[in-house]
């Protein structure tokens, strides 16, 4: 048997962090993720809400560097829980177990990672690999020499 679903989307809310009476650190978020398709009357793309829980060192880096707005790719198994309402009415609900939880993001949305550090304009010096990179490029033009590989 299989049972693997991988996710892509937005969480709704900031995650959720708690621990078991043991102590064990578990996560709780939901994820929105867009449908494939837009509706054919409105042209508007639906999204489904996604309930995802994650355990242990999955949890502290989710509580950690996720916040409302994040990109995650979610990577786990599906599991239906039944329950019970506040009416005694029987209820079913799906959610995510997530084994991996990844960054979608290509960057950070605050902009608040720290600045790429300059190359100091000694380290290029003396070296063989040509003047320090101008125009903002981080690649440096590589000087020929006389043509033979060093090993």
């Amino acid at each position: 048997m299989l049972n693997h679903i991988v996710v892509m989307g937005r969480l709704t809310r900031d995650p959720e962090l708690r621990y078991t009476q043991t102590q064990t650190p578990v996560a709780s978020f939901r994820v929105a993720v867009d449908r494939d398709f837009a509706d054919r009357t409105t042209g508007e793309r639906q999204a489904d809400f996604i309930d995802c829980v994650a355990w242990r060192s999955t949890a502290e880096f989710v509580s950690k560097y996720f916040q409302k707005g994040s990109m995650a790719v979610v990577s786990g198994r599906l599991q239906m829980r039944d329950w019970t309402d506040r009416d005694n009415n029987r209820r079913t609900s799906a959610e995510i177990v997530a084994d991996n939880v990844y960054f979608g993001d290509s960057k950070r949305r605050d902009n608040s990672a720290p600045a790429a550090p300059k190359p100091a304009s000694t380290g290029y010096a003396g070296t063989g690999y040509g003047a320090a990179p101008t125009g903002g490029s981080a690649f440096a033009e590589l000087d020929d020499g006389d043509g033979e590989l060093p090993f």
